[in-house]
């Protein structure tokens, strides 16, 4: 696990929560509140670990930390089984988002997988509406708290399942309603976009964004198939584009690098990686490079120019916010102000509203960085 931040974390000064963030590699079954998984489960069949929330948020965090994605997983049995009816996604999705805003997030697009939450007898349009208007709750809630956040949905589809075409079809059915893009997620090893292609083609002549789930628990060729298979226009984690770098030298600050085909690709294509630094040493997606959050290939790739985004991923799990994880990679690499604004900036771009939307929420963060950056 990743070193904690203090209390209020900051940078030159300037409190880290207050800034506007943007969201990108977020679980909806990983984000709930330990005290909601408690009420959920009351009447159910479904066993907690704890019958208190702190001791219940330890318990996900301490089984999260296994160094394997597979075993990562497991702790999804428990949220996902809370959440089977209409009023349980709405009740998670408003408090998704409400916990965002207090966060200072100001656009979020949160992930999840809608064939998991047919249990208590919803249909897959009944299940999205109910986290849409679950969202909207959240929105309302968050603009009479004084804060302003937006957040859309990314359908997941899992890769190890046999509906992967069908949630496609359902995020384009659902494209003016709250859906903004397709992902697949689950056990990324032995399950490649490949073995998707025709759900793929279909989202590609829709012109519905992909982002996959790559490079994360697989290496390079898991990256390679996103990119041509899937056409992901984003790659969820990514961080195994670090292994197609060959670093030939290293002279004090001075990394001399040799590029691959595909990380120059990447590079130059401005391909956004949704990184998620505590999650990712959670995991052992990092394990490659070492097991301290320094060793964490974040920075390699954002010296050299990638186009890096910070992300939580599993707040739940890896009990932590997207105020966390920035203080984090401050701490492990001295960045400053301007390079968080970096990181919100790229996110803004790499979000999936239109042109004009992102422009308009580029200039938020803008604004923001530069008002509480005067504040010190």
């Amino acid at each position: 696990m990743a070193p904690e931040p203090t209390a209020e974390p900051r940078v030159q000064n300037v409190q880290l929560r207050g800034l506007p963030k943007v969201s990108l590699h977020d679980h909806l079954d990983g984000g709930l509140r330990p005290a909601t998984i408690i009420e959920l489960a009351e009447g159910t069949e479904i066993g907690l670990p704890a019958s208190e929330p702190e001791p219940l948020g330890i318990w996900f965090a301490e089984q999260a930390d296994s160094g394997s994605l597979v075993e990562y997983l497991k702790t999804f049995e428990i949220t996902v089984g809370v959440m089977q009816t209409r009023e349980a996604l709405t009740r998670v999705a408003r408090e998704y988002v409400e916990d965002l805003a207090a966060d200072g997030v100001v656009y979020g697009e949160v992930r999840w997988a809608p064939e998991q939450h047919l249990d208590g007898g919803l249909s897959l349009e009944e299940a999205v509406e109910a986290v849409q208007a679950g969202i909207e709750q959240g929105e309302d809630a968050a603009e009479d708290a004084g804060r302003s956040i937006r957040v859309s949905q990314i359908l997941s589809a899992m890769r190890q399942g046999d509906r992967v075409r069908e949630i496609a079809e359902l995020a384009v059915a659902f494209r003016q309603d709250g859906v903004v893009a397709f992902d697949i997620a689950g056990p990324e090893d032995g399950f490649p976009p490949s073995a998707h292609r025709a759900a793929f083609d279909y989202l590609a002549g829709e012109f519905l964004p992909v982002t996959v789930h790559a490079g994360e628990a697989a290496g390079v060729g898991s990256i390679r198939s996103a990119l041509l298979d899937a056409r992901a226009l984003r790659l969820g984690h990514g961080l195994a584009i670090a292994r197609d770098l060959d670093v030939v030298s290293r002279e004090g600050e001075e990394v001399l690098v040799e590029f691959g085909d595909m990380a120059r690709w990447v590079r130059d294509r401005e391909i956004p990686l949704e990184l998620a630094p505590s999650s990712n040493m959670q995991t052992g997606a990092a394990a490659h490079w070492g097991d301290q959050i320094e060793d964490h290939p974040f920075d390699l790739l954002y010296q050299l120019g990638f186009c890096v985004t910070v992300n939580t991923d599993n707040r739940l799990m890896s009990r932590t916010s997207l105020t966390r994880e920035l203080a984090i990679l401050s701490t492990a690499f001295g960045y400053e102000l301007d390079d968080i604004e970096q990181f919100q900036l790229n996110a803004a771009a790499a979000t999936f509203l239109p042109v004009e939307q992102r422009e308009e929420l580029i200039d938020l963060i803008t604004e923001g960085f530069a008002r509480k950056g005067r504040r010190r």
